[in-house]
C-alpha cells in the first residue's frame, strides 16, 4: 500500500436515468445548472453498446453517477412539489417552493424561498451539509428567483455548486 490517497469515489451518491437535460448533455448553461419548472426530460445518448447490432443511429436512455447524480437529485426534489409523491410511499419529498408561484419577487418570497431550500436540502441524506445559500432576483428577469446553493457531499472533500432559476 503507497502513501498516497486514493482518489476519492462517488459510489455513495448513487447511480440514476439522465433526467435533466444539463446531466451531461452540451449546453450553454453550466452542468449543474437547471432552468424553471418545465426544464426536465430524459437525456437521450447514442446506444448499441451490446446485443445485435441494428441498423442506423441507435439511442438509449442516459444515465448518471456520482456528482452528477447528486446535482440532479437535488435540483429534482426542489422542483417537485413537497407531498408530490405521497401515494408512493414518500410524503416529504419535494420542497415547498412551488408554493411561491404567482408571489411577488420581494424580499419575504426570497427569505421563503431561502427556508424551503433549507428545508429541502435537509432531506438529503447524500448531503453533509449546506455551506452556502444565496437567492437573487435573476438578471433581467424580474418573475425571477435565482438560486444558487453549495453544498459538501458525503464522502467527498470538493464541495458542489448547483444554480437554478425559479419563475415566480
Amino acid at each position: 500500500m503507497s502513501g498516497t490517497a486514493a482518489p476519492p469515489t462517488y459510489r455513495v451518491q448513487g447511480s440514476d436515468l439522465a433526467l435533466t437535460r444539463y446531466a451531461g448533455t452540451p449546453s450553454a448553461a453550466p452542468l449543474m445548472a437547471a432552468d424553471s419548472w418545465g426544464s426536465l426530460d430524459i437525456q437521450v445518448v447514442p446506444g448499441g453498446r451490446g446485443g445485435l447490432p441494428l441498423p442506423g443511429p441507435v439511442q438509449d436512455l442516459g444515465a448518471i453517477s456520482g456528482r452528477e447524480n447528486l446535482a440532479q437529485a437535488l435540483t429534482l426534489r426542489l422542483l417537485t412539489a413537497q407531498g408530490a409523491l405521497e401515494q408512493l410511499g414518500h410524503p416529504q419529498y419535494g420542497s415547498r417552493l412551488v408554493t411561491l408561484i404567482g408571489r411577488s419577487n420581494d424580499q419575504p418570497t426570497r427569505n421563503l424561498a431561502r427556508l424551503y431550500v433549507i428545508e429541502a436540502v435537509q432531506q438529503e441524506r447524500r448531503v453533509k451539509a449546506l455551506t452556502a445559500l444565496s437567492v437573487t432576483p435573476a438578471p433581467g428577469q424580474p418573475d425571477t428567483l435565482q438560486i444558487s446553493l453549495t453544498v459538501q457531499p458525503v464522502n467527498d472533500a470538493d464541495p458542489l455548486s448547483l444554480t437554478l432559476d425559479v419563475t415566480l
